[in-house]
């Protein structure tokens, strides 16, 4: 009467991985969020582009270099120990990326 239903096994590499939204401006590439899912990065990933297209006319004016985003899966391990949220808009911070 009872069935029994195996449930996936997470091992160290399923709690280990996430999804990392990267921002890149040239040559330089940093993290820009971190997430669980690959859908929520991809959400947070359409959230910066339109942040970025929004304010394109000013980047461009004030020859900030546009950012472009990408989605890739990363381990906790690979995080710089330093790592923060990057804003949208990457200047926000005084610099960009």
């Amino acid at each position: 009467m009872s069935d029994v239903v195996p449930f996936p096994r997470q091992g160290r590499s399923g709690e280990d991985s996430l999804w990392a939204v990267m921002a890149e401006a040239g040559r330089i590439s940093r993290i820009a969020e971190i997430f669980p899912s690959r859908d929520a990065a991809l959400a947070d990933r359409a959230w910066r582009e339109s942040q970025v297209k929004a304010y394109a006319h000013f980047l461009r004016s004030t020859r900030q270099p546009i950012p472009r985003y990408s989605v890739a899966p990363i381990r906790r391990a690979d995080l710089p120990r330093s790592w923060t949220p990057l804003p949208a808009l990457g200047f926000l911070r005084s610099r960009f990326i």
